[in-house]
């Protein structure tokens, strides 16, 4: 089988940098800190059935995020999120 070079690069995807930024939702500050009682934020950071959403689309930092999870499966048990 013979490989055409043209024809390869006119498939690729373009590189990240030539597409438009990823846009984050940023719901936090820095220096905010994540209680579970405020079920009104949490479900931000939820989607509609109810999984959490992952570090790249919410623009929370590491730190954070590992707070919203906590925050979110303690309101669970608690009974204000499902």
């Amino acid at each position: 089988m013979k490989r055409r070079a043209s024809s390869d690069k006119e498939t690729r995807k373009p590189a990240r940098s030539a597409m438009a930024p990823i846009r984050r939702a940023r719901y936090l500050k820095s220096d905010d800190t994540v209680n579970f009682r405020d079920y009104e934020l949490l479900r931000k950071f939820m989607t509609e059935r109810g999984k959490i959403m992952p570090r790249r689309f919410t623009g929370a930092t590491a730190k954070q995020q590992r707070q919203i999870k906590l925050a979110i499966r303690r309101a669970r048990v608690m009974g204000l999120l499902p």
